[in-house]
């Protein structure tokens, strides 16, 4: 083999997987959504008022998630099943759904986020 072959494309090239050795490589697995999730998203949903759900795409290192935002900026965001289903769960609970790809996310998290950490919370 020469070394210029080392930079040709080939049709036979394969895909390895993660390696057995996560904690030494850095590999990690996406863990996918499950019914903890699912039941904390309804109880949140449950105990606050103003809820607005934000559906976030599948990243490299994330599934698709839930972030559900309530009136004052309070936020909680956790991994659903998909995309469909997010929007679903809203339409439910009477929620409005965006998507977070598309409208970004309300100011009104980030002003949450900047109040709990001048409190030192």
């Amino acid at each position: 083999m020469s070394w210029m072959d080392r930079f040709r494309r080939s049709s036979g090239t394969k895909m390895r997987g993660p390696a057995k050795d996560a904690t030494r490589t850095g590999s990690t697995r996406v863990r996918a959504a499950d019914s903890v999730d699912l039941e904390h998203l309804q109880s949140w949903v449950a105990e606050r008022r103003g809820v607005e759900g934000f559906v976030e795409p599948r990243t490299a290192v994330s599934d698709v998630t839930l972030l559900l935002v309530a009136h004052d900026g309070e936020w909680t965001r956790r991994r659903v099943p998909s995309v469909n289903w997010a929007h679903d769960f809203c339409n439910r609970g009477q929620i409005p759904s965006y998507d977070a790809a598309v409208v970004g996310i309300p100011q009104r998290m980030r002003d949450y986020n900047r109040r709990k950490k001048q409190q030192g919370l």
